[in-house]
């Protein structure tokens, strides 16, 4: 497999990269990968599997995809990294290549809404918005998740404005990113995990970038399965936001001066 991915590439033409976070993977993680290169079979995409200390049997997983790999047009790169979802999407994302980056989970959990719903969006205004979340925040979303989860989601999203002052919905969802905005601004994100995704979410939003929320449906499998973000996860990350709120300098200038080198390449 890779290492950590953190030297960049050189140009090509890959229109998506996909960058999958893979820790204790084992049940879900070909039937996602496989479901992807259906989707975009023929098309230029890579699909980026970051494992990240697992304890199954995700990395052999991993190697048996790679070595039987055989979709036209997308390519399949296994990587690792030290353990955590933040460390997983900043590895897989310093590796991309794409001219566009999906950071999305291990079992698929909005289907392809997120991916529809930004095609969707550029048809409509005749513009690619640098970033777009698939937001079981939005109103026409379909994401009941039952009462207990219901009441951490409110919990954390009130904390993230009170503290962070940011507007975004759900910057747990999976999103869509431009390459050379996300390639530019990863370095300077420093969140191992669950709270990466929020820490992208206010850097740009602190830079004047408004992210565009789609909305998404929840698959009824991942509505059955259990939630992976407990009650200590969230104290975490509500600790953690005090953390960001100290650097919100640091954070608005870094993705100032990457969306700035972003305008002036187009």
């Amino acid at each position: 497999m890779g290492s950590d991915g953190g030297e960049g590439e050189p140009e090509s033409d890959v229109a998506l990269s996909i960058v999958i976070p893979a820790h204790n993977s084992g049940t879900v993680l070909e039937v996602t990968v496989r479901r992807f290169a259906e989707r975009f079979r023929g098309q230029s995409v890579e699909i980026i599997a970051v494992e990240n200390g697992s304890t199954d049997d995700t990395p052999a997983i991993c190697a048996a995809i790679a070595d039987g790999w055989d979709t036209a047009g997308v390519s399949f790169v296994p990587m690792r990294s030290d353990k955590g979802m933040g460390n997983a999407l900043r590895a897989g994302a310093l590796a991309s290549r794409g001219s566009r980056v999906l950071l999305t989970a291990d079992d698929l959990p909005f289907g392809f809404d997120d991916v529809d719903g930004a095609d969707r969006v550029e048809r409509e205004t005749g513009r690619r918005p640098a970033v777009v979340i698939g937001s079981k925040a939005h109103p026409n979303s379909v994401a009941d998740r039952g009462l207990p989860r219901a009441v951490m989601t409110r919990s954390f999203a009130i904390l993230r404005r009170v503290i962070l002052g940011t507007r975004t919905g759900d910057p747990q969802g999976t999103f869509l990113v431009d390459g050379d905005l996300l390639r530019a601004l990863v370095p300077h994100l420093v969140e191992s995990g669950f709270l990466f995704t929020t820490e992208l979410d206010y850097a740009v939003e602190s830079a004047g970038i408004r992210p565009v929320e789609v909305p998404i449906r929840l698959s009824g499998e991942h509505r059955a399965h259990a939630s992976r973000i407990s009650a200590g996860d969230v104290v975490r990350m509500a600790k953690g936001l005090w953390s960001l709120r100290r650097r919100r300098s640091a954070l608005r200038s870094a993705a100032s001066a990457a969306a700035g080198a972003r305008s002036s390449d187009r």
